[in-house]
Protein backbone atom coordinates (compact mmCIF):
# COMPACT_ATOMS: atom_id res chain seq x y z
CA UNK A 1 0.00 0.00 0.00
CA UNK A 2 1.33 3.48 -0.74
CA UNK A 3 1.94 5.60 2.04
CA UNK A 4 -0.74 8.15 2.98
CA UNK A 5 -0.31 12.36 4.66
CA UNK A 6 -1.77 11.62 7.91
CA UNK A 7 -1.10 15.12 9.19
CA UNK A 8 -0.75 18.56 7.60
CA UNK A 9 0.47 21.77 8.97
CA UNK A 10 1.48 25.43 8.35
CA UNK A 11 3.95 27.75 10.93
CA UNK A 12 2.80 31.22 10.53
CA UNK A 13 4.80 33.00 12.51
CA UNK A 14 8.59 31.41 13.20
CA UNK A 15 9.24 29.45 16.29
CA UNK A 16 5.37 29.86 17.46
CA UNK A 17 2.46 27.17 17.54
CA UNK A 18 1.88 24.41 14.39
CA UNK A 19 -1.79 24.65 12.66
CA UNK A 20 -3.20 21.73 11.66
CA UNK A 21 -5.36 21.75 7.91
CA UNK A 22 -7.46 19.39 6.21
CA UNK A 23 -5.67 20.17 2.70
CA UNK A 24 -3.87 22.93 0.96
CA UNK A 25 -3.14 23.99 -1.74
CA UNK A 26 0.81 24.40 -2.74
CA UNK A 27 1.98 26.14 -5.68
CA UNK A 28 4.91 25.70 -8.08
CA UNK A 29 8.54 26.97 -6.08
CA UNK A 30 6.52 27.86 -2.52
CA UNK A 31 6.14 26.47 0.60
CA UNK A 32 2.91 26.25 2.42
CA UNK A 33 0.63 29.64 2.01
CA UNK A 34 1.55 31.79 5.10
CA UNK A 35 4.28 29.07 6.54
CA UNK A 36 6.60 31.26 8.13
CA UNK A 37 5.12 34.26 6.79
CA UNK A 38 6.20 36.15 10.13
CA UNK A 39 8.75 36.34 12.22
CA UNK A 40 9.61 37.86 15.99
CA UNK A 41 13.20 39.50 15.13
CA UNK A 42 15.67 40.13 18.21
CA UNK A 43 17.08 43.41 18.91
CA UNK A 44 20.44 42.71 17.69
CA UNK A 45 18.55 40.99 14.38
CA UNK A 46 19.96 42.32 10.71
CA UNK A 47 17.05 40.88 8.88
CA UNK A 48 15.86 44.23 6.53
CA UNK A 49 12.30 44.05 5.53
CA UNK A 50 13.28 46.05 2.49
CA UNK A 51 15.88 43.92 1.08
CA UNK A 52 15.08 40.55 2.67
CA UNK A 53 17.76 37.83 2.73
CA UNK A 54 18.05 34.58 4.90
CA UNK A 55 19.24 35.17 7.87
CA UNK A 56 19.42 31.99 10.78
CA UNK A 57 17.31 30.98 13.46
CA UNK A 58 19.25 32.86 16.05
CA UNK A 59 18.00 36.66 14.68
CA UNK A 60 14.48 35.30 15.93
CA UNK A 61 12.80 34.23 19.30
CA UNK A 62 12.95 30.52 18.69
CA UNK A 63 12.32 27.02 20.39
CA UNK A 64 15.87 26.02 20.07
CA UNK A 65 17.23 29.14 22.40
CA UNK A 66 13.62 29.86 24.09
CA UNK A 67 11.73 27.06 25.34
CA UNK A 68 8.99 28.91 27.10
CA UNK A 69 7.28 29.74 23.76
CA UNK A 70 6.16 26.44 24.16
CA UNK A 71 3.55 27.26 26.81
CA UNK A 72 1.59 29.85 24.37
CA UNK A 73 -0.88 28.06 21.86
CA UNK A 74 -1.01 30.90 19.23
CA UNK A 75 -3.26 31.00 16.11
CA UNK A 76 -3.29 33.31 12.42
CA UNK A 77 -6.15 34.27 10.65
CA UNK A 78 -5.06 34.74 7.32
CA UNK A 79 -8.31 36.90 6.39
CA UNK A 80 -7.96 39.33 9.00
CA UNK A 81 -4.53 39.02 9.84
CA UNK A 82 -5.08 38.42 13.40
CA UNK A 83 -2.42 36.70 15.53
CA UNK A 84 -4.13 35.28 18.86
CA UNK A 85 -1.67 33.82 21.93
CA UNK A 86 -3.27 32.10 24.57
CA UNK A 87 -1.70 30.32 27.89
CA UNK A 88 -3.32 27.73 29.90
CA UNK A 89 -6.57 28.01 28.36
CA UNK A 90 -6.91 31.54 28.42
CA UNK A 91 -7.00 34.19 25.45
CA UNK A 92 -3.70 36.65 26.52
CA UNK A 93 -3.65 38.79 23.48
CA UNK A 94 -5.61 39.06 20.30
CA UNK A 95 -3.38 41.73 17.87
CA UNK A 96 -3.83 42.38 13.96
CA UNK A 97 0.05 41.06 12.65
CA UNK A 98 -1.04 42.96 9.36
CA UNK A 99 -0.97 46.66 11.00
CA UNK A 100 1.70 48.27 12.78
CA UNK A 101 0.21 48.88 15.46
CA UNK A 102 -0.65 45.40 16.13
CA UNK A 103 2.60 44.28 15.50
CA UNK A 104 4.23 46.30 18.13
CA UNK A 105 2.09 44.96 20.62
CA UNK A 106 2.96 41.36 19.59
CA UNK A 107 6.25 42.93 20.29
CA UNK A 108 5.71 44.35 23.73
CA UNK A 109 3.74 41.01 24.17
CA UNK A 110 7.03 38.89 23.68
CA UNK A 111 9.47 40.97 25.35
CA UNK A 112 7.24 40.86 28.39
CA UNK A 113 6.71 37.03 28.21
CA UNK A 114 10.55 36.50 27.96
CA UNK A 115 11.60 39.03 30.51
CA UNK A 116 14.59 39.89 28.79
CA UNK A 117 16.22 36.63 28.19
CA UNK A 118 16.82 37.68 24.74
CA UNK A 119 17.77 41.37 23.31
CA UNK A 120 15.30 43.66 22.79
CA UNK A 121 13.25 45.14 21.61
CA UNK A 122 12.00 42.61 20.16
CA UNK A 123 9.69 43.45 16.82
CA UNK A 124 7.44 41.15 14.51
CA UNK A 125 9.05 41.29 11.00
CA UNK A 126 7.71 40.47 7.44
CA UNK A 127 7.96 40.97 3.68
CA UNK A 128 6.45 40.07 0.23
CA UNK A 129 7.45 36.93 -0.95
CA UNK A 130 9.52 35.54 1.74
CA UNK A 131 9.85 32.87 4.19
CA UNK A 132 11.67 32.65 7.53
CA UNK A 133 13.00 29.39 6.92
CA UNK A 134 15.40 27.19 8.62
CA UNK A 135 17.45 25.70 5.59
CA UNK A 136 20.03 27.30 4.10
CA UNK A 137 19.32 28.66 0.62
CA UNK A 138 20.93 26.19 -1.62
CA UNK A 139 23.03 28.07 -4.59
CA UNK A 140 21.59 28.43 -7.81
CA UNK A 141 18.51 27.60 -7.16
CA UNK A 142 15.35 27.72 -8.25
CA UNK A 143 13.46 28.44 -4.97
CA UNK A 144 14.41 28.70 -1.30
CA UNK A 145 10.83 27.88 -0.62
CA UNK A 146 10.38 23.98 0.66
CA UNK A 147 8.02 22.05 2.29
CA UNK A 148 9.26 19.32 4.94
CA UNK A 149 8.39 15.79 5.43
CA UNK A 150 8.31 13.35 7.96
CA UNK A 151 8.19 9.65 8.25
CA UNK A 152 6.03 8.44 11.16
CA UNK A 153 7.54 4.86 10.73
CA UNK A 154 10.77 6.29 11.25
CA UNK A 155 10.00 8.16 14.01
CA UNK A 156 8.10 5.33 15.73
CA UNK A 157 11.36 3.45 14.90
CA UNK A 158 13.54 5.78 16.90
CA UNK A 159 10.97 5.83 19.18
CA UNK A 160 11.25 2.09 19.84
CA UNK A 161 14.97 2.93 20.51
CA UNK A 162 15.41 4.92 23.32
CA UNK A 163 11.83 3.53 24.91
CA UNK A 164 10.24 7.06 24.92
CA UNK A 165 7.23 8.92 22.81
CA UNK A 166 7.99 11.83 20.99
CA UNK A 167 5.57 14.01 20.11
CA UNK A 168 5.69 14.41 15.85
CA UNK A 169 5.15 17.98 16.41
CA UNK A 170 8.55 18.44 17.95
CA UNK A 171 9.84 18.25 13.99
CA UNK A 172 7.78 20.93 12.94
CA UNK A 173 7.24 19.30 9.64
CA UNK A 174 4.64 20.30 6.95
CA UNK A 175 3.49 17.03 5.87
CA UNK A 176 3.44 13.49 8.48
CA UNK A 177 2.76 10.64 5.91
CA UNK A 178 2.75 6.72 7.02
CA UNK A 179 3.08 3.67 5.22
CA UNK A 180 6.57 2.79 4.17
CA UNK A 181 9.14 1.56 6.16
CA UNK A 182 11.34 3.37 8.61
CA UNK A 183 14.10 5.50 6.89
CA UNK A 184 12.83 4.75 3.19
CA UNK A 185 12.78 7.89 2.91
CA UNK A 186 16.33 9.11 2.87
CA UNK A 187 16.55 6.98 -0.14
CA UNK A 188 14.36 9.78 -1.84
CA UNK A 189 16.92 12.49 -2.24
CA UNK A 190 16.77 14.09 -5.81
CA UNK A 191 13.94 11.92 -6.57
CA UNK A 192 10.04 12.88 -7.56
CA UNK A 193 7.63 12.70 -5.19
CA UNK A 194 3.95 12.55 -5.96
CA UNK A 195 1.90 13.80 -2.92
CA UNK A 196 -1.83 14.61 -3.48
CA UNK A 197 -2.52 16.16 -6.61
CA UNK A 198 1.39 17.98 -6.60
CA UNK A 199 4.28 17.07 -7.46
CA UNK A 200 7.56 17.00 -5.14
CA UNK A 201 11.69 16.69 -5.52
CA UNK A 202 12.90 15.54 -2.57
CA UNK A 203 16.52 17.71 -2.45
CA UNK A 204 18.18 17.53 1.05
CA UNK A 205 17.89 15.32 4.34
CA UNK A 206 16.54 17.60 7.53
CA UNK A 207 19.34 17.80 10.22
CA UNK A 208 17.83 18.24 13.62
CA UNK A 209 18.61 20.46 16.33
CA UNK A 210 18.31 21.13 19.92
CA UNK A 211 14.55 22.98 19.64
CA UNK A 212 13.62 18.98 19.11
CA UNK A 213 14.16 18.71 22.99
CA UNK A 214 11.47 20.61 23.88
CA UNK A 215 8.29 18.86 25.27
CA UNK A 216 5.52 20.92 23.10
CA UNK A 217 3.40 19.98 25.54
CA UNK A 218 5.49 21.28 28.98
CA UNK A 219 7.39 23.29 27.68
CA UNK A 220 10.72 21.61 29.00
CA UNK A 221 13.91 19.50 27.46
CA UNK A 222 13.16 16.25 28.15
CA UNK A 223 15.03 14.21 25.79
CA UNK A 224 18.04 15.02 23.95
CA UNK A 225 16.87 13.96 20.22
CA UNK A 226 20.26 14.92 18.51
CA UNK A 227 22.20 13.16 20.45
CA UNK A 228 20.01 10.41 20.83
CA UNK A 229 19.53 9.96 16.97
CA UNK A 230 23.37 9.75 16.63
CA UNK A 231 23.97 7.16 19.48
CA UNK A 232 21.42 5.04 17.44
CA UNK A 233 21.76 5.84 13.82
CA UNK A 234 24.89 7.59 13.77
CA UNK A 235 23.45 10.95 12.21
CA UNK A 236 20.99 13.44 13.25
CA UNK A 237 18.70 13.18 10.21
CA UNK A 238 14.40 12.94 10.76
CA UNK A 239 12.52 14.04 7.72
CA UNK A 240 13.24 15.44 4.24
CA UNK A 241 12.96 19.09 2.60
CA UNK A 242 11.36 19.19 -0.57
CA UNK A 243 10.44 21.42 -3.61
CA UNK A 244 7.47 21.89 -5.20
CA UNK A 245 7.63 21.07 -8.99
CA UNK A 246 3.94 21.70 -9.73
CA UNK A 247 1.56 22.51 -7.85
CA UNK A 248 -2.06 21.00 -6.82
CA UNK A 249 -4.00 20.63 -3.69
CA UNK A 250 -3.23 18.13 -0.93
CA UNK A 251 -4.93 16.35 2.25
CA UNK A 252 -5.18 14.37 5.01
CA UNK A 253 -5.13 11.08 3.46
CA UNK A 254 -3.85 11.64 -0.28
CA UNK A 255 -1.07 9.28 -1.28
CA UNK A 256 3.03 10.01 -1.37
CA UNK A 257 4.99 8.15 -3.44
CA UNK A 258 8.64 8.46 -4.91
CA UNK A 259 9.05 7.80 -8.30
Amino acid sequence: MPAEIAALYRYPVKGLSAEPLERVRLETGQCLPHDRRFAIALGTSEFDPAHPTWRPKTDFIMLMRDETLARLSTSFDPDSGVLTVAEAGGETLSAPLTEPEGRRRVGRFFDAFLAGAVPGPLHVVEAPGHAFADAWPRPNAATDKYVSLINLASLRDFEARIGATIEPIRFRANVYFDGTPAWDELDWIDREIAVGGARLRAISPITRCPATEVNPVTATRDISVVAELMRHFGHTILGLYAEVLEGGEIALGDTVSPS
